[in-house]
């Protein structure tokens, strides 16, 4: 069962920063997307193998604008892991970046009720953690506020004011299966979270640091 907290959080995640190796090709990418104004980039060399623990999420209002944004991602060279199809809780499709960033973009909506608006709803950062109750409370210590929670399996964090993305957490080889990707990787997550308070890191080696509002990708 749901519960919420009406505790104001301390800490908020304004900014969500992808680590790359080719830092133009990336903005390239993004900019074709459609979600450059969600993220940031930057170089990163650090060694990374298989699943990076996370994934990306649009929320859509229908169907035709979920197919928008998986067709623009493959037409930039993204893969399609699992084409957009409907399911029980409504319709979407997976695709991996050419960096290596997995993205979901999905609609509650089953039925197409409208044109493609390229319009975001909600941007979801979902972290695949191994004990969401533990680095949930590790994240209410921290200040975060919980805005969903499903006992081990699930927490939403109330997203701040100053930045585009929420925060969730899930199980990883959980995360993992729904991605249609094997859970083992090693090394880097090639993601840096933003936040309003210091730098640290949380118990799956997630890192924060110090960020202000994210500002458009140059073109």
């Amino acid at each position: 069962m749901a519960t919420t907290t009406s505790t104001a959080a301390r800490t908020s995640l304004t900014s969500v920063t992808l680590e790359v190796a080719d830092l133009e090709a990336a903005r390239r990418f993004y900019r074709a997307f459609g979600v450059d104004t969600c993220i940031g980039l930057r170089t990163c060399e650090a060694p990374s193998t298989g699943f990076r623990g996370f994934t990306l999420g649009l929320t859509v209002s229908n169907p035709a604008t979920v197919d928008g944004f998986v067709d623009a991602a493959v037409d930039a060279g993204a893969t399609v892991l699992k084409p957009a199809a409907k399911s029980l809780w409504g319709y979407g499709g997976v695709v991996q970046a050419p960096d290596g960033t997995i993205w979901k973009i999905a609609t509650s909506a089953k039925k197409d009720t409208g044109p493609d608006t390229r319009e975001i709803d909600e941007v979801v950062l979902l972290i695949g953690v191994e004990d969401v109750k533990a680095t949930k409370e590790f994240y209410v210590g921290r200040g975060l506020s919980v805005a969903k929670s499903f006992g081990g399996k699930y927490a939403e964090f109330a997203a701040g004011q100053a930045g585009p993305v929420k925060l969730a957490l899930y199980k990883r080889r959980a995360l993992a299966k729904d991605l249609g990707v094997p859970a083992d990787g090693t090394g880097s997550h090639r993601v840096v979270l933003g936040g309003t308070a210091d730098t640290f890191t949380d118990p799956d080696g997630f890192a924060w640091e110090p960020a202000a509002p994210l500002a458009p990708t140059p073109s």
